[in-house]
């Protein structure tokens, strides 16, 4: 089962590059990150991640383009599953997660359009620091420096 935090739903769009993005905070947090600003999110709070939240999420959010977990929780079938459904029932919305581990299951990459790794470290910066270590996958490319000056890419 997944959990997220009604109350922390929000649409962002500094999240994902060119998205209007809706943000779902998920609990059982798995990441350790020193000086974590969101630590209640470790603990098992909030309600269950259905379909039917899902779809009523997405229909209260006209215009929204990506579908954010901000998180991914402890149950990595049900993870998959809410991928599935968002791919079979909102095919016109982008999948994203953001997970605070350095790597995730090859599975999460194949089933969600961004998938973000690595957990805060404050000395290497967020992901619009090109010193980070934290990096933003789009299909399995490397799509980190979209977050840095102009989204330069400093290797090409």
């Amino acid at each position: 089962m997944i959990k997220y935090v009604p109350d922390l739903t929000d649409i962002v769009l500094e999240e994902i590059p060119g998205r209007v993005t809706l943000a779902v905070e998920i609990s059982n947090c798995r990441g350790s990150c020193i000086g974590c600003h969101s630590p209640f999110l470790k603990k098992d709070i909030g309600e269950e991640l259905t379909p039917k939240v899902i779809d009523k999420l997405i229909g209260d959010n006209f215009g929204v383009n990506c579908f954010l977990l901000l998180g991914e929780g402890q149950d990595l079938e049900a993870l998959l599953r809410i991928a599935a459904h968002l791919r079979e029932q909102h095919p016109g919305i982008e999948r994203a997660v953001y997970s605070g581990r350095s790597e995730v299951e090859p599975a999460i990459y194949e089933a969600f359009d961004y998938v973000k790794v690595g957990p805060y470290i404050a000395e290497c910066g967020p992901l619009n620091e090109p010193t980070t270590n934290q990096r933003l996958y789009y299909h399995g490319e490397d799509i980190t420096f979209r977050f840095w000056h102009k989204g330069l890419d400093p290797n090409r």
